[in-house]
């Protein structure tokens, strides 16, 4: 504990800020990792439910929001039923501002692991130098060389510090970016399974226009 103080001193307060920095940044990771990982495991169940309702089925779809009330794409689904009797374009706009709405749920709390990737080198960095003035203080007043490359080496402890903040705060930056992207293609396709499944008629509806089109014609 008096050797953790003693570096502490050295940095002159800056390794014990990058410990709360490392704090900070784990539980910024759990709490985004969960939420982010609910969400996609929440829009995969949405997701599988909406493809086995039929078209123009609106008694499925609002079951299917009903159990997912408190969900993002629930609110997809809600909003998908509320428009139902505008045209598809309509509805796309409002499903549009519903998944935009849904955006900064999802990308909260994300700057602070920016933050942690570029501010923990400059704070590991410039804890070295403040070791490093001490070190050579130590020099100027003794002239020890043993004491200043042990001081120095103390202060290296605060770069590397910093750069392992930094290292696991940019793996989970671009991990949480690649589940965001996920996120946000999973909200659009389901986007356009509602507008299909309120405005479509289905491959077998199609199908009859079609045969009745062919009909008309070799009646001509």
């Amino acid at each position: 504990m008096q050797e953790i103080i003693r570096l502490v001193i050295m940095t002159g307060g800056l390794l014990a800020l990058m410990l709360l920095l490392l704090v900070v940044t784990v539980a910024v990771t759990i709490e985004r990792l969960y939420f982010l990982k609910k969400i996609l495991r929440q829009g995969r169940n949405i997701h599988n439910k909406l493809r086995q309702v039929a078209y123009q089925n609106v008694a499925a779809l609002q079951v299917i929001a009903d159990e997912a009330a408190e969900t993002l794409q629930g609110h997809l689904v809600s909003t998908a039923i509320a428009s139902r009797g505008e045209n598809a374009e309509d509805m796309e706009l409002h499903l549009e501002e519903e998944t935009m709405n849904a955006l900064p749920k999802i990308n909260r709390l994300l700057w602070v692991l920016d933050t942690s990737v570029t501010i923990a080198p400059l704070l590991g960095l410039f804890g070295t130098i403040i070791g490093m003035i001490q070190a050579f203080n130590v020099l100027s007043s003794s002239g020890g060389p043993d004491k200043v490359t042990g001081g120095i080496a103390d202060a290296l402890i605060s770069t590397g510090a910093g750069l392992f903040i930094a290292i696991i705060a940019v793996y989970f930056v671009n991990y949480f970016s690649s589940l965001t992207r996920q996120i946000m293609h999973q909200l659009e396709l389901i986007k356009l399974i509602l507008i299909n499944r309120l405005h479509g008629q289905g491959l077998g509806a199609v199908a009859e226009i079609n045969g009745q089109r062919s009909r008309a014609k070799a009646g001509a």
